[in-house]
């Protein structure tokens, strides 16, 4: 059995809406807004001008040969044997990685409304659900993300439209509600006239190259694009309507929301210890609103665990297809689903319900995951636009016609790699406190590489 093309249009772009608007707007929105202030909505856009590069990049990839495990399938046939196995398996631990913050993220969710119910329990309970969802057919994944991920657009486009409407009809209403709010002092509050918290740089040039790291995290996921063409209908019609719309809507969600979220309120009135996005609705006095936004924030992360699953399983399946994996990933069941790559992905994510029952507390864990993954994320961009010179190379010498061609090239890469090797070196600085991260880089690809060598001899 093969996997079935059974995605829609409509499913695609949900599944990476999905897996992006989540954790990084929702959860990480407070700590961007207290490190760089209102220039964070500049750095979204250029953060979202390289996605965009980057995802017409990897479209022009699938949209001409739409396969499965689509970044280790194109860096193995473009660039090199280990290229693709670094990939591959880069890209499935930062996912099994994620799945075990974001599962564990579902379980403290549900304690607002079952305090008394310990976290494994609850994280056993989402675990078996989700996965088995994931084991059903495709078809059925895509349904349940699409309804997840529509919760989750519903609420940031009803945060976007209650605040516009505020500041342009009843400014009034909410005291110190003013565009002007991104550029000058408060006009209220204890920090009122005092001119150290005015400006768009609020915090200077560094505290805006701070928020890039925390931003490539939001960011993340949106490459399940790739993953998703081995089983969408009509994949070279899909995938580029697809990457066209999930970034552009992408950026009017983030951008949008703190552009109106930052004029309604002055950012250094928000507290980095709950999220700001429970400022709109206490604005507007809805009362049920730590139960709208905290079930919100629960299918956020149950949408962005079941993107991990999707995406853990295709990438393995494609490894094992390419022979940079075991043969048993192959196999999927008479649905089309590949079973044996879910499961043992599942069996390493697992490791979430020991690590509630033994660290109720997880808040520390999940900074440090988060550093790891942005360093996954940007290896996995770096590799990404490489193989994509790789290919276009190849198919110039080739004399092969392209479909959905990439903007730019070849300079979009090169801004590309610019950006991503920027961000890289300024998250080793000190102000940073992602200096041990970065510095095990070199120690994680060598790592991979014992393990291709050893691999490679057996296979």
């Amino acid at each position: 059995m093969h996997l079935k093309r059974k995605l829609s249009s409509r499913h695609i772009q949900y599944i990476s809406l999905g897996t992006t608007v989540g954790t990084g707007l929702f959860l990480g929105a407070e700590r961007t807004i207290s490190v760089a202030g209102p220039s964070l909505i500049l750095a979204y856009l250029f953060t979202g001008i390289v996605v965009f590069f980057l995802m017409r990049q990897l479209g022009e990839m699938v949209t001409n040969e739409p396969v499965a495990g689509s970044l280790g399938y194109f860096s193995n046939k473009y660039w090199g044997k280990f290229p693709g196995f670094l990939a591959g398996w880069n890209y499935w631990i930062e996912y099994v990685l994620s799945g075990i913050v974001e599962l564990t993220a579902v379980a403290a969710y549900t304690q607002y409304w079952f305090p008394n119910l310990a976290t494994w329990k609850t994280a056993l309970l989402f675990f078996v659900l989700v996965n088995a969802v994931n084991l059903t057919t495709v078809k059925v994944y895509g349904e349940v993300e699409f309804w997840l991920s529509s919760i989750k657009i519903i609420a940031v486009c009803t945060i976007i439209l209650t605040g516009g409407y505020l500041l342009i009809f009843d400014p009034h209403l909410v005291a110190g509600s003013t565009i002007k709010n991104l550029w000058q002092a408060p006009t209220i509050g204890p920090n009122a006239g005092n001119l150290l918290y005015s400006g768009f740089f609020p915090h200077g040039i560094m505290g805006f190259i701070m928020a890039f790291p925390i931003i490539i995290f939001a960011f993340d996921g949106i490459d399940l694009l790739g993953l998703s063409a081995a089983e969408a209908q009509d994949p070279r019609r899909d995938i580029p309507k697809a990457v066209h719309q999930v970034v552009f809507r992408i950026m009017i969600f983030y951008v949008g929301s703190f552009l109106v979220l930052l004029s309604l309120c002055h950012w250094s009135s928000l507290s980095v210890s709950e999220s700001p996005f429970v400022l709109i609705f206490d604005m507007i006095g809805f009362k049920y609103v730590a139960w709208a936004l905290n079930f919100v924030v629960l299918t956020a992360a149950l949408s962005v665990y079941n993107g991990c699953i999707y995406s853990n399983s295709r990438m393995l399946y494609g490894l094992a297809m390419q022979k940079q994996a075991p043969k048993i990933f192959t196999k999927t069941n008479k649905r089309g689903v590949p079973s044996a790559a879910i499961l043992f992905s599942g069996a390493l994510t697992f490791l979430v319900i020991p690590l509630n029952y033994f660290l109720p507390n997880w808040a520390e864990a999940f900074e440090i995951v988060v550093a790891f993954s942005v360093v996954g994320i940007i290896l996995n961009w770096g590799i990404m636009t490489i193989a994509h010179l790789k290919f276009r190379q190849y198919k110039s010498i080739h004399h092969k016609s392209i479909l959905f061609k990439a903007p730019l090239y070849p300079y979009s890469n090169y801004i590309s790699l610019a950006f991503l090797s920027a961000i890289l070196i300024t998250m080793a600085l000190p102000q940073f406190g992602m200096f041990k991260q970065v510095i095990t880089l070199p120690l994680y690809v060598l790592a991979i590489y014992i393990y291709y060598k050893v691999f490679q001899s057996r296979s």
